[in-house]
C-alpha cells in the first residue's frame, strides 16, 4: 500500500514538474511574442509618422503649384504673344 501511494505521489510530482516546465515555456514564448508585437507596433507608428510627413509635403507642393499657376499662365501667355508678333513680321 505504501508503495502504491509512493508511486502515485511520484507520478503527481512528475506531472507537477512537467506542468511547471510547460508553464515556464509558455510564459517565455508569450513574453517573446509580446516583445515582437511591441516592436512591430513601434515600427508601424514610425511608418505612419513618415507617411503623414510625406502627405503633408505633397499637400504643400500641390498648394505651391496652385499658387504658381497664374504666374505660369501669364508667362505662357506672354510667350504666345511674342510668338504671334514674330509670326506677323
Amino acid at each position: 500500500m505504501a508503495n502504491s501511494s509512493e508511486e502515485r505521489l511520484a507520478r503527481i510530482e512528475a506531472l507537477v514538474e512537467s506542468n511547471a516546465r510547460s508553464i515556464q515555456a509558455m510564459g517565455e514564448t508569450l513574453g517573446s511574442e509580446i516583445a515582437d508585437l511591441i516592436r512591430v507596433q513601434r515600427e508601424a507608428e514610425s511608418d505612419r509618422a513618415e507617411l503623414r510627413a510625406a502627405t503633408l509635403r505633397i499637400a504643400n507642393l500641390l498648394s505651391a503649384l496652385d499658387q504658381d499657376r497664374p504666374t505660369i499662365l501669364q508667362r505662357l501667355s506672354s510667350i504666345e504673344n511674342k510668338i504671334d508678333r514674330l509670326l506677323e513680321e
